[in-house]
């Protein structure tokens, strides 16, 4: 099934498909079970969350929840026409014919409700609950102007309100659309409310769309079962942070990531031999870049041919571990990438067939062969061959792949990129669990990156980082992702660093972008720098693209930019780790949007191009070849972040500034008063002391 959606509604004669048809009973004190028109369906109240469940559920468990959730004792009281339970933290009124709820808190304030979206001649334009043909439909009210984040990796507007979204992983070739690499169905609102489906299957988001509703959320749940929680918090202070702390709490939060990760990733698609690829590690150290890691991606160490098979070429890496020492010599991890198909053009191809570690063909009973669109390579990527996809719901075959890492991790790999998974499209694919391609598709991904991880955790010598494109519901759990294949041009930049503001708000705290753009560079000096810069306050930093990403690959003016961008990096290493931990502990990301880092002042919220990098730091990355940027300083005193020369006039908050910013400029400004901790000037981050010394003292002082 393709990432495709109507921009009709589905059939809305459901409207009363769900009635109470017996009488509702308290099973062992804490579930309220609801004889429906539909089957029967279960209510909970959870610490700050309603679980509203379909007895029936699938036999196999992906693992996405990291706790069973603990379930409140309820009070009932009862009547013909409704009934209202009752927790210590929350209510929940029940209607039932239709079926109908308001979830408020103690207090009685409504927190969360069905639909208000009326019909001349019945109550609900919307149904609240139905089951429909492609699954179940879930629908709650909007205020109006009432904003909506979440929803993963999303190239447009953080506010979703207005949109018509799937919760559909794809492999998007850019980021200039609505399909994604990273999805997760969890939408929620900053007046208190989220609703996140439990789930493998599609979801299409109606957020307030107006050919649907425009003043309800419905969630189309592409699933025979329903596992809706429905988050209610009453946090005066962050609503916002407390709803992805709910969620995170459920899902798990990211681990934290290795302190060398937040250096410098040098990468480009692809260094065609080791030759070339050590000549640019010893060009990186005799220029004095600040670099930690170098990546060897897909083309550079396997045969396309007949990948992927935890083997390198041999024509052209007869002594891998000897060029592995060799960038050890020179101070570098090393980055590795893999994806999880094999060429029917390799040996290992016939073992998995033989063992049964392969999606199926529905029809047939056969190894599916899953057949590549050559439209996507083009004249600069070579075509890939037919391959089969590795079946991770089989224990054997997920053994097999964590296993295969040991060799790896053994010479000298230091982390893996972990590309890809975004393959199961087709209903005729069959899984060792009984799921059909359609069912385990987003699921996928998040089997593929758990089973990595895990080999990361058990073999890798430095810590586990991962660094992966594809992810789902929990997949912040390993740990790290990029946002795959932008555009180099401004709007692919705009969109790329708006994909990972998004997956933030989401509950996936580290992301990086692939600095320069992916494909069609232009070698475009300003866009370039203003992406480099722009990077340096993300969780994680890679330079990458068809085509070299050094910084002397381009101009005089902008190699200097650069390095001046990267030599910061480095020196905020302490800030950027206080940063990491904070994420680890509470789930706030790494770079973190007006709404998340201003919930109480909303006139900031429009501006969702800057972030907050940490507590302190504000970033209006630069979006035009002139060097000029707008931005909103929320209230306060704010100065301008330079190291090692004055800190600059103080500009007052609660206002829209405009600056012109010089090449080597950038728009980051921190309050007065704070210390940001800066650490010496390095190369790598092997090299850093214990503690930071020094600081920037956010006043017109001297600082750094």
């Amino acid at each position: 099934m393709s990432n495709t959606f109507s921009v009709s509604p589905p059939n809305w004669n459901n409207i009363d498909a769900v009635r109470v048809i017996s009488t509702p009973q308290l099973v062992g004190q804490n579930t309220l079970r609801l004889d429906t028109s539909v089957g029967e369906l279960t209510i909970e109240l959870l610490a700050n969350a309603m679980r509203l469940r379909s007895v029936e559920q699938g036999d196999y468990d992906y693992g996405f929840l990291v706790q069973t959730p603990d379930v409140m004792s309820l009070e009932l009281t009862l009547s013909d026409q409704s009934c209202l339970i009752k927790s210590n933290n929350l209510s929940v009124l029940i209607e039932f014919s239709p079926f109908a709820f308001v979830l408020s808190d103690t207090q009685g304030k409504a927190l969360c409700q069905s639909p208000t979206d009326g019909h001349f001649v019945r109550r609900h334009r919307v149904p609240p609950l139905a089951k429909v043909e492609k699954g179940w439909l879930f629908t709650t009210d909007l205020k109006s102007n009432e904003a909506v984040y979440g929803l993963g990796e999303k190239w447009g507007a953080l506010n979703k309100r207005g949109q018509l979204l799937r919760s559909y992983n794809s492999d998007a070739l850019g980021v200039n659309a609505e399909i994604s690499y990273k999805n997760t169905p969890f939408a929620w609102s900053p007046d208190g409310w989220g609703v996140f489906s439990h789930t493998p299957a599609p979801v299409t988001h109606a957020v307030g769309h107006a050919s649907w509703s425009q003043r309800s959320y419905i969630s189309l749940i592409e699933d025979d079962n329903l596992d809706v929680f429905v988050f209610a918090v009453n946090d005066d202070e962050n609503s916002a942070a407390a709803l992805i702390k709910t969620y995170t709490d459920l899902t798990g939060s990211a681990p934290m990531p290795p302190s060398w990760s937040g250096g410098v990733i040098l990468s480009k698609a692809y260094y065609q031999d080791p030759e070339e690829l050590l000549s640019v590690a010893k060009e990186v150290r005799k220029r004095g870049m600040p670099c930690d890691i170098i990546t060897i991606d897909g083309r550079a160490w396997q045969d396309t041919d007949t990948r992927f098979a935890f083997e390198w070429d041999k024509t052209r890496w007869p002594d891998p571990k000897s060029v592995l020492d060799e960038l050890k010599s020179l101070g570098f991890k090393v980055c590795i990438w893999e994806y999880p198909l094999i060429s029917v053009k390799h040996e290992l191809y016939k073992y998995f067939d033989a063992q049964g570690w392969f999606l199926k063909d529905k029809r047939t009973g056969e190894t599916y062969q899953y057949d590549w669109d050559q439209q996507a390579f083009g004249k600069v990527l070579s075509p890939l061959p037919k391959s089969g996809i590795v079946d991770f719901t089989h224990p054997g075959a997920y053994q097999y792949w964590k296993e295969a890492h040991k060799d790896l991790f053994d010479i000298g790999v230091d982390m893996i990129k972990s590309d890809f998974g975004e393959q199961l499209e087709d209903d005729n694919m069959l899984a060792a669990n009984g799921d059909n391609g359609h069912t385990l598709h987003n699921a996928y991904a998040f089997l593929y990156n758990r089973c990595v991880y895990e080999a990361a955790q058990e073999y890798g010598k430095n810590g586990a980082f991962l660094f992966c494109r594809a992810a789902w519901i929990g997949s912040q759990r390993f740990n790290s992702q990029w946002g795959g294949d932008p555009q180099a041009d401004w709007e692919g930049m705009i969109a790329n660093i708006r994909g990972g503001l998004s997956w933030g708000l989401s509950g996936a705290p580290f992301y990086a972008t692939d600095v320069g753009g992916f494909y069609k560079d232009t070698r475009d000096d300003t866009l370039y720098v203003r992406w480099a810069q722009a990077a340096v306050f993300s969780a994680h930093y890679r330079l990458h693209g068809i085509g070299p990403r050094e910084p002397w690959s381009y101009s005089e003016s902008a190699n200097k930019a650069v390095m001046h961008a990267l030599h910061l990096r480095y020196r905020l290493q302490a800030y950027l780790q206080k940063t990491m931990h904070q994420a680890v502990d509470n789930s706030l990301p790494v770079q973190r949007p007006m709404v998340l880092a201003f919930p109480n002042e909303k006139q900031s919220w429009a501006f969702e191009n800057q972030f907050m990098f940490g507590d302190d730091l504000l970033v209006a990355p630069c979006f035009d070849p002139r060097g000029v940027v707008e931005f909103y300083l929320p209230d306060g005193e704010w100065v301008m972040f330079r190291v090692g020369e004055r800190a600059g006039d103080v500009l007052l908050g609660g206002k829209v500034h405009e600056l012109t910013l010089a090449l080597d400029e950038m728009a980051v400004f921190a309050r007065k008063g704070c210390r940001i901790p800066l650490n010496p000037a390095v190369l790598n981050t092997a090299d850093l002391e214990q503690d930071a010394l020094g600081g920037f003292l956010a006043n017109e002082t001297w600082s750094g």
